[in-house]
Formats: structure tokens, sequence, C-alpha cells
């Protein structure tokens, strides 16, 4: 039977994330690819995948919106795209609906968005001029030390001592990597310090509410930095069950709003 399905589209540089959602904002399906070189392409591989877990086919899509890096390259979404801000901003509001900071942790970029009780968003800034502090700065650190991205966390967290970086600049961490690696520093020590790094640098940002909430992949994919952020700021954060889905899921949601408004 026909079911009216809302989309949500996140293209961002390194991943893209597609959301489908009912009429009541639940999650009925998810995808989630690297974009790659052609984005309409992936677009469309997300969109098939999702759309098959959710039961559903492009033809009971009632709207869809599209955010990110790559939102205007988006064949089934022409006219529709919000601002990536606005997108995770109700993406995570959906999710706790009371006033929060928002730590979202990007492949390219971070963001800290703050909201009040009521959802509106008081500030935000991003850091967009530095891969530091990124997913893309975890990845270049993952090549210099010849380990898979995926085994980072696991050897973050068997650390018996932190190595800290001296240095914030990707280029600099890196040489700073390969001298610990040098002087025989533990591999595990050295990956703890290279965590402590990305969170240092996106606490700087911005000052943080009582409540944050961190989304992103890389959040996703990394535990142990949600466990590294608690300790540093002194207190418990709180994630959805889809942290890398947040962008996505504000997107869908503003598709909802549209079809409610039409």
């Amino acid at each position: 039977m026909a079911q009216a399905v809302y989309v949500g589209l996140d293209m961002g540089a390194s991943r893209t994330k597609v959301a489908v959602i009912d009429q009541h904002g639940a999650l009925l399906g998810h995808a989630a690819k690297k974009s790659g070189i052609d984005f309409a392409a992936t677009a469309a591989f997300c969109l098939d995948a999702s759309l098959k877990q959710a039961d559903a086919n492009r033809n009971d899509i009632v709207d869809a919106v599209a955010t990110g890096y790559g939102r205007n390259n988006v064949a089934f979404v022409t006219e529709k795209v919000k601002t990536e801000i606005g997108c995770h901003a109700k993406g995570c509001y959906f999710s706790f609906s009371e006033a929060i900071t928002i730590i979202d942790i990007g492949g390219q970029d971070n963001k800290i968005i703050k909201l009040n009780a009521k959802g509106q968003r008081d500030s935000f800034k991003m850091n967009r001029k530095c891969a530091a502090g990124t997913g893309a700065f975890l990845e270049e650190m993952s090549s210099r030390l010849d380990i898979p991205l995926g085994e980072m966390n696991n050897l973050a967290s068997q650390a018996t001592e932190m190595i800290k970086l001296g240095s914030y600049c990707t280029v600099f961490s890196a040489t700073e990597v390969l001298e610990n690696i040098r002087h025989g520093k533990p591999v595990a020590d050295i990956i703890k310090g290279i965590f402590y790094s990305m969170i240092q640098r996106v606490l700087e940002m911005d000052a943080l509410t009582e409540k944050v909430v961190l989304s992103g992949g890389v959040v996703a994919h990394n535990p142990y930095l949600v466990e590294m952020t608690e300790e540093m700021i002194g207190r418990p954060v709180l994630i959805a069950e889809f942290p890398q889905l947040s962008g996505a899921l504000g997107a869908a949601l503003y598709a909802l709003e549209a079809a409610d408004k039409a």
C-alpha cells in the first residue's frame, strides 16, 4: 500500500546522507555514501537505498529538500534547498526539544549552533579555513600512521597515556605525529592525543551552554570522542540515535513542513 514519505538529503563534500521520514517525522529509511565526484549519481544511490529500506518508491515522495555542499547538484530536488545550519539545528532540536548547543563535527568543517528552548537559533559559528578538528584531519592522521580509519577509535580508547600535539595545524601536526613515532611513542597514546586536539580545536570556537548535543559522522563512528568530550567539559553530552543523519533529518523535516503548508 502506498505511503506518503518525505526526503531529506545532506550532500557534504565528504559524505552524502539521505533520510526518509513519514508524516509524523519517524525515520523510515536512511543511507550514507562517500560523495565522490558524481554528486548526482551518489544522491540517486542513497535515495534508492533509503526508499528500499522504507519500503517505498519515488512515487511515494510528497516533498524533498536538500542541504550541504552539493545541495544544488541533486536532480530530484530542483528548487527546495536549505542551509546546513538550519537543517542541523532542526534535526537536533527534533531529537532534543530544549535549549541546546549543537557541536557538529563534519568531514570538512565544524559547526557550533546555539538554540533556545523554542528551537530558535541564537547564534552559530563555523570553522571553514582550517581542516584541523574535522574528519579530514582524522583521515590525514590515519594516512600518516598507516592505520585504517575504522581502527582509530579503538586504539585511542586503549591508550594508557596521551601524547598531546603542540600544533593545531594539520600539516605541522602530521610532522609531530611522525616525530613521536620516530621516538618510539605508543601509537595508541598518539591517537588519543589526536582526538584531544580535535576536540580542543572545536571547543575553542565558542562557549557552550549547559546542554550539549554532538552530531556528525565523525561522532557516529568514534564514540571515544564523545567520552573524551564529556571529560573535557565536565558533564554528559546528548547524542541522537543516528548523529550522522542530523542534517538529512532536518532537511526531511523541512520537506514535511513545506508539504503541510502547501
